[in-house]
């Protein structure tokens, strides 16, 4: 006998899992995989591993690692001290709004979406068309993300069903169709490919996303009925693991995607905007470009209210003067401003910001999971290995802004070989820390849950607004 699915999976895990997806897959993360597929030529497989690592693993270990503390990012940083406790969530917020992922994600919906459609009226790229778009989507947003209502779930249960569609559509067509290109691997994919992609999957964000989504699917899993601490561990695990999934096959089909379609790569293209376009047109054609279009610029509209509404909730907690109106309009403002750069200025921008703040989130997640299985707090492992992260990390910042001094004089050292030179120290700290716990005996003694309300609210309010 066939045993069926229980409800609880298929009517709550199933769902949030698809909803992290969403959250996870602006349309922004559509650009990088193709770029990944047609630059890396034969170390294709180096290059994905890499990517997929740091582009879908460690955002899964993140999520998993704020369902087991309980806590969000605010909780989990000031695990490390009471400043970085203030600057880290800041810098996170900050990142993922108005400073970045906003203003890209407006930007590439004009690079897939609103340019291809004006080419087909036989109208040309301007930067009043830019202009024009940026204006009308950041509008929309705005108006959206002042009242939204569970728009997390409708992403789950409708958009991200259609987007996935399209995409397997895309992808499937091309593959079969599209007779290939032969392109030789360009540097840095060339000489460095699994440490490329690594730093490549930096540009997903996810990671950093995930530290505040992992809040946002506890605070769902609770609403559907799963209150015990272990079953909300096993559900966000479930969900994660779905949404992983998701995000593994689809990069994996866009980058064969970006292998096998036409278009000219050198070591200065950004992006995998115009692989993209090529595809949707050589493969579906007019039509297909529309569709293709529509469904864009949705997915990038979700994005965007989310955003708009995650630091709204967040800055409004943080500085109850100014209203949330204020705050969401703030945003918006400095989104548009930055967004009118266009979409290379603002990858240019956004590299040394991402190379800095990776290292620190990837460092703390690592020790909540080691905190995870000690009876008591770590202390010294947070401090000397989020510290040594955050250090080394600021040399692939600065090397990633242009200047490449500190990186060489570390080289010669021996504790740098490139922009992942980090990790190892960072380990090397960590195992210096949790001895230094162990001695002054913060391993074993059991500590009183320290989640303030403060934080509680912070949360609470942008997992609400999402």
């Amino acid at each position: 006998m066939t045993q069926r699915p229980s409800r609880t999976t298929v009517g709550t895990i199933l769902p949030t899992g698809l909803m992290l997806f969403a959250l996870f897959f602006g349309a922004g993360n559509l650009i990088f995989p193709p770029l990944l597929g047609a630059a890396s030529g034969r170390s294709f497989v180096p290059v994905m591993v890499g990517f997929l690592a740091t582009g879908v693993l460690m955002p899964l270990i993140t999520v998993v690692a704020v369902s087991t503390s309980g806590e969000g990012i605010l909780g989990l940083a000031r695990r490390v001290g009471p400043r970085f406790g203030l600057v880290m969530p800041l810098a996170v917020y900050l990142a993922i709004g108005p400073l970045y992922a906003i203003a890209r994600v407006t930007t590439v919906a004009y690079e897939l979406a609103t340019r291809p459609v004006l080419e087909l009226w036989g109208l040309h790229d301007s930067r009043l068309s830019l202009l024009v778009h940026v204006t009308a989507f950041m509008a929309v947003s705005f108006g959206i993300a002042r009242s939204p209502s569970r728009l997390a779930d409708r992403v789950g249960r409708w958009l991200t069903p259609a987007l996935l569609a399209l995409l397997a559509l895309l992808c499937g067509v091309t593959v079969l169709m599209a007779p290939g290109v032969e392109r030789e691997a360009i540097e840095p994919y060339a000489s460095a490919p699994l440490t490329t992609g690594l730093t490549q999957g930096y540009l997903t964000m996810d990671v950093l996303a995930a530290t505040v989504f992992g809040i946002v699917v506890i605070t769902s899993l609770r609403e559907r009925g799963l209150t015990s601490p272990r079953a909300l561990v096993r559900g966000t695990i479930l969900s994660g693991g779905i949404a992983a999934a998701f995000l593994g096959l689809v990069y994996i089909g866009l980058a064969v995607l970006g292998a096998r379609t036409r278009g000219e790569i050198t070591t200065g293209t950004k992006d995998g905007t115009e692989l993209l376009r090529n595809a949707a047109s050589s493969t579906l054609g007019t039509s297909g470009v529309v569709i293709f279009a529509a469904i864009v610029i949705l997915a990038c509209l979700t994005t965007a209210v989310g955003l708009l509404a995650s630091w709204a909730g967040y800055a409004y907690t943080a500085w109850p003067a100014v209203s949330f109106n204020r705050q969401l309009a703030a945003c918006a403002i400095v989104s548009f401003t930055l967004a009118n750069l266009g979409l290379s200025a603002i990858l240019k921008i956004a590299g040394p910001l991402l190379f800095l703040l990776y290292p620190f989130a990837i460092a703390l997640v690592a020790v909540t999971l080691v905190d995870a299985l000690a009876p008591g707090r770590l202390k010294a492992a947070y401090l000397w290995c989020v510290s040594t992260a955050g250090i080394f990390g600021s040399v692939s910042a600065i090397t990633a802004a242009g200047w490449e001094g500190p990186s060489r004089l570390l080289a010669r050292t021996g504790l740098w070989s490139d922009s992942t030179g980090w990790i190892l120290p960072a380990l090397i700290a960590l195992g210096i820390g949790i001895a230094l716990d162990i001695r002054s005996g913060a391993w074993s003694t059991p500590v009183p849950d320290e989640s303030s309300k403060v934080q509680h609210d912070v949360e609470h309010a942008a997992a609400s607004q999402l």
